[in-house]
């Protein structure tokens, strides 16, 4: 058994990804490339060779998956004590918070921490689903894997599955090769083989091309058989695992698409049942985001037959409470039987929500204290909260400020113009865009805006505006079309000026670039590395243009990017430069559909928030890929709000978005007026004379745990 522990003794021995490693900790002693070839060769606990397939008639890797039984716990629990005593050195390596949440999982799935209790527990009815939600970058990978490691140690049998925004799936992959875990984990997204497969698997696709379903069933069949994990994707999951229908236009219900043929509709059929049958437990990591009950993934997710479901999220409430019901409702089915007692099983769901509506709508108002007390009670049981103490006690710090700027004269008379803009959708982005920089307001003007970086929750609302004020594709086509003639009627009188690359080249034309600019050109005098989000990806074409004319700067180099259209292994080498503190990067560009989950990038100190979104934890998760274990320094936070527009009404709704989280998850929180929260650069910014005269205000909120 191959684990990652920190003690002070190495034990050697050879892991093939690795290279000669110590089962107890990170340390290697010699990496893979150094080892001679043959010893590729080597491969331990190898399938027996049951059959062997000559021909395609044979071939049949359908049929392979009912001779496997992937989601049977069997009867494998053995032993005395607790689950500490499965791994002992795990207790070594937790925090506090991690040995809680390690047991709070064990009592949940597997009915207690005792293994006699466990043994008597595997049909208990209080068995099921539970949350995690501890604060971004306080650890929960590594509680999680130390969870399903020691857990499959019990229940040999079991089979999990890890779901995931794609972009996070290497990340688990490359964090179950840090932690030297022995159990394969296949990564249903990806179209490599990694030579962890099942040999007889690999053997039925021999001579066939390797095709994206041929590979993925092979990584299905390979997970169904031997002792591992299967990595996959939202999006995968509902593509395979969903409903196949589409629903029609205007009053038309849902209707499902045919198949081309019998054997198409044959293997979609069985591909769904294996993903919804199989899994023994189900992780959703960020699983706050299958959040819409209208969503498929959604109703796909609540298929899946395992009730052993675990969600991952240091921001389980997103945008509003009925969102936050569907989540719980997702990892504890029973959840809606808690407050509707005595209710037939065909009006409880429909009675659940309606009791859930009326206790939420009083939180936050002078009578909702009471009700407060009896959600939280509710909940308790099945969701374990972390605000995130552990950072505040081992991190240099987290300084954020609210910086309000004032418009530049052509920004603010460009932004008092499109405030006529009737789609909102258009108007926001328009707002967001030349808030930064006026020139930006020629990439407004086009349908583009349509396709920009942005956030899921943005994304999802846009689709819903949409069905709403449109019966067609084309009212939206003719709509975006009106509002691009608008546009150019405001900027009739300097359309040519911010055309000109002088213009677009010229920071000084742009309050938020005015700041950004000045801010990294003084934190390259500190040697400080800069992160900074937009939920847009335009802006970054002009910031990286400014930053190679002033800076003499080279994209890849210095300045560095990651969109929406990188690969994973695109974004991961980029992330792997910026973090490495011998590299030449200086600023990191990012938007925060792409970068706000599930990464490390602790190569920032500083981190920019260009725009505002209506959700606030996606903010929330953007700065915690930088304030996160392992950071070693201060980390300073600027979200930008330009001054008489609708970003302080959105920022507004954030804070009231943020108050209802804290009520029902942490309580009120309290202020710390001892903290001192230094800033020099931003004392440098606000003392400068030809810098002054854009500050409107800067906020300090009240220092948070996280």
């Amino acid at each position: 058994m191959s684990y990652g522990y920190i003690i002070r003794n190495h034990d050697f021995y050879l892991n093939e990804e690795v290279g000669i490693k110590c089962r107890y900790c990170p340390f290697v002693q010699l990496e893979i490339k150094y080892i001679l070839p043959a010893l590729d060769t080597y491969r331990s606990k190898r399938v027996p060779k049951k059959k062997m397939y000559t021909s395609e008639s044979e071939f049949s890797m359908w049929e392979a998956f009912h001779d496997v039984h992937g989601n049977s716990l069997g009867s494998s629990v053995h032993g005395k004590g607790t689950v500490w005593d499965i791994f002992p050195q795990v207790r070594e390596n937790m925090y506090q918070h991690q040995q809680e949440g390690f047991e709070f999982l064990w009592t949940n799935v597997a009915g207690g921490t005792e293994i006699d209790v466990i043994k008597k527990s595997l049909h208990n009815e209080n068995i099921g689903g539970c949350m995690i939600s501890h604060a971004p970058g306080t650890g929960k990978t590594f509680l999680t894997i130390a969870f399903i490691r020691s857990y499959m140690e019990v229940f040999k049998e079991c089979r999990p599955v890890i779901m995931a925004p794609a972009c996070m799936l290497l990340t688990w992959e490359e964090e179950f090769k840090k932690w030297g875990v022995d159990i394969p984990f296949h990564n249903y997204n990806s179209q490599e083989l990694t030579g962890k497969e099942d040999e007889v698997a690999c053997r039925m696709i021999q001579g066939r091309s390797h095709s994206q379903k041929m590979i993925r069933l092979v990584k299905l069949l390979s997970w169904s058989k031997e002792r591992s994990i299967l990595g996959i994707s939202y999006s995968m999951f509902e593509k395979d695992a969903g409903e196949k229908s589409v629903t029609g236009k205007g009053k038309k219900k849902q209707r499902e698409i045919p198949y081309v043929n019998k054997d198409e509709e044959k293997e979609t059929k069985e591909l769904r049942r294996i993903l919804l049958e199989k899994p023994s437990m189900v992780i959703l990591d960020e699983g706050h985001t299958p959040r819409n009950s209208r969503s498929q993934i959604w109703k796909a997710l609540g298929n899946i037959k395992t009730e052993k479901r675990i969600i991952l999220s240091g921001t389980p409430f997103q945008n509003n409470f009925d969102e936050l019901y569907n989540t719980l409702c997702l990892v504890r089915p029973q959840f809606a039987e808690r407050f509707t007692t005595g209710q037939t099983s065909s009006h409880t769901r429909q009675n659940a929500r309606g009791v859930w509506t009326s206790l939420t709508n009083a939180i936050g108002k002078d009578n909702g204290k009471d009700l407060l007390e009896e959600i939280r009670a509710l909940i308790d049981p099945f969701v374990h909260v972390h605000r995130g103490s552990i950072l505040k006690e081992s991190l240099p710090g987290l300084r954020s400020c609210v910086v309000v700027l004032r418009p530049l004269p052509l920004q603010r008379e460009l932004l008092e113009g499109l405030k006529d803009i009737q789609q909102i959708f258009l108007l926001e982005h328009c707002v967001s865009c030349v808030s930064i920089h006026p020139s930006l307001l020629i990439s407004c003007g086009s349908s583009s805006y349509e396709n920009s970086s942005i956030d899921e929750v943005h994304e999802e609302q846009l689709s819903i505006q949409q069905k709403r004020n449109s019966k067609s594709g084309r009212r939206d086509k003719i709509a975006t079309q009106e509002n691009s003639e608008l546009l150019r009627r405001y900027a009739k009188d300097s359309i040519d000026k911010i055309k000109s690359d002088e213009f677009r080249l010229d920071p000084d034309q742009g309050v938020k670039t005015r700041f950004l600019m000045e801010l990294i050109r003084l934190c390259e005098v500190l040697k400080e590395k800069v992160l900074v989000f937009c939920q847009y990806k335009y802006p970054f074409v002009l910031i990286k243009g400014q930053l190679k004319h002033h800076f003499n700067w080279t994209e890849g180099e210095e300045v560095l990017q990651i969109i929406g259209d990188y690969t994973f292994n695109q974004r991961q080498s980029i992330i792997n430069v910026f973090n490495d503190p011998c590299s030449k990067a200086r600023v990191l560009l990012a938007t925060v559909g792409t970068c706000s989950e599930g990464i490390n990038l602790i190569g920032a100190s500083r981190v920019v928030l260009l725009d505002v979104l209506w959700n606030p934890s996606v903010e929330r998760q953007a700065i915690s890929r930088a304030y996160r274990l392992g950071q070693k320094k201060v980390v300073y936070t600027y979200h930008l709000i330009a001054y008489g527009t609708m970003e302080e009404d959105k920022y507004d709704r954030q804070v009231h978005k943020d108050q209802l989280s804290e009520l029902v998850f942490h309580g009120d929180k309290e202020e710390d007026p001892s903290i001192i929260r230094d800033d020099k650069i931003l004392e440098e910014m606000v003392g400068n004379k030809e810098l002054r005269s854009i500050f409107k205000q800067i906020h300090v909120p009240a220092e948070p745990d996280t």
